[in-house]
């Protein structure tokens, strides 16, 4: 993903939220209700993974697709570092 100045300002917004209702808050503001659960439930794919759960074992859990998870396999193990210091 190419670095552009918006997406710069919004971590920069996003790093001024001191509780987790205004986190809660803005990301519903930014975000569809559809949104939301995907990117939650992808944080949870890569918590399962990181726990050496099985990827079969993992897609019948949150309901997604055996793709859906290789990919979030592919990204622990090669993508940026961001997700493995958040659940470190």
């Amino acid at each position: 993903m190419s670095e552009s100045p918006y997406l710069d300002e919004l971590i920069t917004l996003i790093l001024q939220l001191k509780d987790k209702k205004a986190a809660k808050d803005v990301l519903s503001n930014l975000l569809t209700p559809q949104e939301l659960e995907e990117i939650a439930r992808r944080v949870q794919i890569f918590k399962l993974l990181k726990k050496g759960i099985p990827q079969r074992l993992i897609a019948e859990q949150l309901n997604v697709s055996i793709g859906t998870i290789s990919r979030g396999s592919r990204e622990l193990q090669y993508g940026k570092p961001g997700i493995n210091r958040l659940l470190s």
